[in-house]
């Protein structure tokens, strides 16, 4: 089902496109598995090495925003009471979700091909030009 804009025209994932940063470290770590917020925010601070660390206010205002554009929502499956805190909500990636991240990721990698055909980026292995 395709999601409608406020003009009543069916949205498309590139409607969304540039996600911020947080929004799209948010699909990536529900990319894989559902999650509750904290869950959150240690996949994103492992994945980057602790480069990038999402504050509670960063993180729940994103999720309330990605809530309304229906790119997540609230997972009704939890984990065994005697194993988790029942106040926690877990969430999931929606296929819309997850064709706006997929969008976003092309976008990204022209840009990424663009800086490297201006000899910004030396290697697939170093991210970081030389004197930077």
């Amino acid at each position: 089902m395709k999601r409608k804009s406020k003009a009543g025209r069916a949205r498309e994932p590139r409607d969304l496109l540039p996600l911020t940063p947080a929004v799209l470290h948010i699909l990536l770590a529900l990319a894989h598995e559902e999650r509750h917020g904290y869950g959150i925010m240690r996949e994103v601070e492992g994945r980057t090495g602790g480069q990038t660390r999402l504050g509670p206010g960063t993180l729940y205002g994103s999720i309330k925003r990605m809530l309304a554009d229906g790119l997540v929502e609230e997972s009704d499956e939890r984990p065994d009471p005697e194993m988790d805190d029942q106040r926690r909500r877990y969430y999931r990636i929606t296929d819309f979700g997850r064709r706006v991240a997929g969008a976003e990721a092309e976008r990204l990698s022209g840009l990424v091909e663009t800086a490297r055909a201006r000899k910004l980026l030396r290697s697939r292995r170093s991210s970081v030009p030389e004197g930077f």
